[in-house]
């Protein structure tokens, strides 16, 4: 269901590292009326098999994802470059770690990060890669400071990558910052929410967010922001109005100050967080399958989801967001 606000929102939106994206505003009328805005369109599948529980991050406008595990369970460790602008994949060297599946990746400056998730014996674990585009290698970096684990988050704040949440035998919520220019991490702040995996992160102006999530068998859906000038979380607003955005497993994006989170266990509605008015809305729907373990990224002020599981089918599409266009729903 669109809502109407009495504020006044154009719709901008998404670029991200590791994690964030998508939906169309609306505008309001004087009778109420609403127009939806933005629509969604499938592109070019993605070229690596069929999988679910990728890992991937952004670097200058080219997304790179891989890893995961495809319909036999088999965990995979091929990587792919996604160029928007022609619309096309294309393989990258092999990510270098063994192969794995529920890993997590974020991207700081000119390289990108993978680590941690379950290998083919599915034991946990906290190595981590450092992927350089320019020499289309990948290198070992300092194993992750905290234990082995899998289904962890990870988002970017100036030049530093964090990572956490996440299940070792027991859920998490413990986070460290790697520093690319010592090798190094570092133990920050706990997250101030209940512990977790399968969360969603993203950042808007210069704070951390970590959304949503699984503990103990209940989805989560409080809202925390990591400030690292501070070390610490401050409590934002929770998704108060409906019960179904609760979930795990799910995207998120931010473009233009807004952040978008859908997917996961929850239903294919796409909320919206502006963080001015620290306030969710819910906004048109996401047109592919409703998917756990999917990813997603944003370029050139679009907003992609590809690949994911529905059921026992594991998928390789990928839907493009165009928050410019009408939505057109005979599509």
């Amino acid at each position: 269901m669109m809502k109407c606000f009495r504020f006044s929102v154009a719709i901008h939106w998404l670029a991200v590292p590791v994690s964030t994206f998508l939906l169309a505003l609306a505008g309001c009328s004087n009778s109420d009326s609403v127009t939806p805005l933005g629509d969604w369109r499938r592109r070019s599948d993605f070229e690596g098999i069929a999988r679910q529980a990728a890992a991937g991050f952004v670097i200058n406008n080219v997304a790179y994802v891989g890893t995961g595990n495809n319909a036999d369970n088999e965990r995979l460790r091929d990587m792919w470059s996604y160029d928007a602008t022609r619309n096309t994949w294309t393989q990258i060297a092999d990510f270098a770690g063994s192969a794995r599946q529920a890993a997590t990746g974020f991207s700081v400056g000119t390289k990108g990060y993978i680590g941690t998730g379950l290998n083919e014996n599915s034991d946990r674990l906290n190595d981590f890669y450092e992927y350089d585009p320019a020499s289309n290698q990948w290198r070992r970096i300092a194993d992750y400071a905290g234990t082995a684990r899998r289904n962890a988050v990870a988002f970017t704040i100036g030049n530093k990558g964090y990572v956490g949440t996440g299940f070792d035998g027991n859920y998490l919520k413990d986070f460290y910052a790697y520093d690319p220019a010592t090798n190094t991490w570092t133990r920050t702040a706990s997250f101030s929410g209940s512990k977790r995996l399968g969360a969603v992160a993203f950042v808007l102006n210069n704070l951390g967010y970590v959304v949503t999530g699984n503990n103990n068998g209940t989805a989560q859906k409080d809202v925390w922001a990591y400030d690292p000038t501070q070390d610490t979380w401050i409590e934002k607003d929770k998704f108060t109005d409906e019960e179904t955005v609760a979930r795990s497993y799910g995207v998120a994006f931010t473009l233009n100050n807004k952040a978008y989170v859908l997917l996961g266990d929850g239903n294919n509605t796409v909320w919206e967080y502006d963080p001015a008015a620290d306030a969710w809305a819910d906004k048109n729907t996401f047109e592919g399958s409703n998917r756990l373990y999917s990813c997603g990224f944003a370029l050139n002020n679009k907003a992609y989801v590809t690949t994911g599981s529905v059921g026992t089918s594991v998928l390789d599409d990928l839907w493009e967001y165009d928050p410019s266009l009408e939505r057109d729903d005979d599509n």
